[in-house]
């Protein structure tokens, strides 16, 4: 089954505490999920003050600058894996760096029903 391991985080802190995550870490834990097959994607997100809201209401298109909602952490970036439940989705995201200094949130991928 597919999951989707979404890093949420303060941005400031993200990158500035003791305990956060350098890149190489986060790219040595995705080459290890990908060697052992749980990893289908992944990738860090540019700073939320690059974000543009897209909304469509009655018919009109309104883009607006900046994330959706105004919360203190942030999307950071995200994995997409696979395993064999939720569970083994807990363990796995567990493991992935940011989730010292923010949360992972675990979501089933939903199939489309054509």
């Amino acid at each position: 089954m597919k999951y989707l391991c979404l890093v949420y985080s303060e941005e400031e802190k993200l990158h500035s505490l003791p305990e956060s995550p350098k890149d190489s870490e986060c790219l040595a834990c995705a080459n290890s999920l990908r060697e052992s097959g749980h990893l289908l994607a992944s990738a860090p997100l540019e700073s939320v003050q690059t974000a543009t809201t897209v909304r469509v209401r009655g018919g009109k298109v309104s883009v607006t600058d900046g994330p959706f909602a105004e919360t203190k952490e942030q999307l950071a970036g995200f994995y997409m894996i696979e395993a064999q439940d939720l569970n083994e989705a807990i363990q796995i995201a567990a493991k992935i760096p940011p989730a010292r200094v923010g949360s992972i949130e675990v979501r089933p991928v939903r199939q489309l029903v054509l």
